[in-house]
């Protein structure tokens, strides 16, 4: 159970666009409580357009420890603070932002390491391994990143804007110069040892399918990052075909104590 707030617990604000998907802040809050954190994190929403505007508000927000990034944030947070984790600059998308004591911020990613560690604890080791990633925005430009240095063998990434995924493409080449990175064709699913939604696709109920499914066998492991529903008609449309399938919030799981070690908060 979550402590009471008072005016010495350390606040985070998530910040999103729209926020009534948001169910990570109960995982974290939980997760705070279970770590005997005295800090608290709440969605707030926050249109595009006035984005900017409130992380300068945040600045002033003595006991707000930091922020939570999230749709459809995540890219444009890493051109407005003052610093980033090499992690958050070869991903170029943030998930976290931390107020250091003088107003400063500095952005963060922990999608990458979150979904790495979400799929040794189901069972799949991506060593060697071929992955098709659809959707190549924050999150999924930080679980490509992941993946590479997981040491995935192949990737292909499949986006609706091309030129998105052939940039892509191009930043992991440069920083894994071993890895076969390609843009997903007709073949690439069947070949795929992983299958990643790294798209907003399945969080409303008349979402179409991130991609259609024709050559998906069961041998291919299918992952989400959406969270809620905690089955996607993907995942159950996969569980059908007898894929092993790993819901969204098992990238968040590992999560929230990589945070509170980013925020400083073990060392209260």
């Amino acid at each position: 159970m979550t402590a009471p707030i008072t005016g010495k617990t350390a606040m985070l604000l998530m910040l999103a666009d729209p926020v009534s998907h948001i169910r990570g802040t109960v995982l974290i809050n939980d997760s705070f409580a279970a770590l005997g954190l005295d800090a608290a994190i709440v969605p707030i929403h926050v249109r595009p357009a006035n984005f900017d505007a409130v992380l300068r508000a945040v600045r002033l927000m003595e006991n707000v420890a930091g922020l939570g990034i999230t749709i459809p944030h995540k890219v444009a947070t890493c051109a407005l603070v003052d610093d980033l984790t090499p992690m958050a600059r070869r991903m170029g998308a943030t998930n976290f932002v931390r107020r250091n004591p003088d107003g400063s911020l500095t952005g963060t990613n922990t999608d990458g390491a979150g979904f790495i560690s979400g799929l040794l604890a189901n069972g799949f080791d991506p060593v060697g391994k071929r992955a098709l990633l659809v959707g190549t925005g924050g999150v999924g430009r930080a679980i490509a990143f992941a993946l590479a240095e997981a040491g995935v063998a192949e990737l292909a990434l499949m986006n609706r804007d091309p030129a998105k995924a052939e940039a892509l493409a191009d930043a992991l080449q440069a920083t894994h110069p071993g890895l076969r990175v390609s843009l997903a064709d007709a073949g690439s699913l069947a070949q795929a040892d992983l299958l990643v939604n790294g798209t907003s696709l399945g969080m409303k109920p008349d979402d179409p399918l991130p991609l259609g499914l024709n050559g998906l066998t069961s041998r291919t492991t299918v992952a989400e990052v959406v969270v809620q529903p905690a089955m996607t008609r993907l995942l159950q449309d996969a569980a059908a075909i007898g894929c092993p399938v790993i819901g969204g919030a098992e990238m968040l799981k590992p999560q929230p104590k990589l945070v509170a070690a980013f925020f400083g908060l073990l060392n209260q």
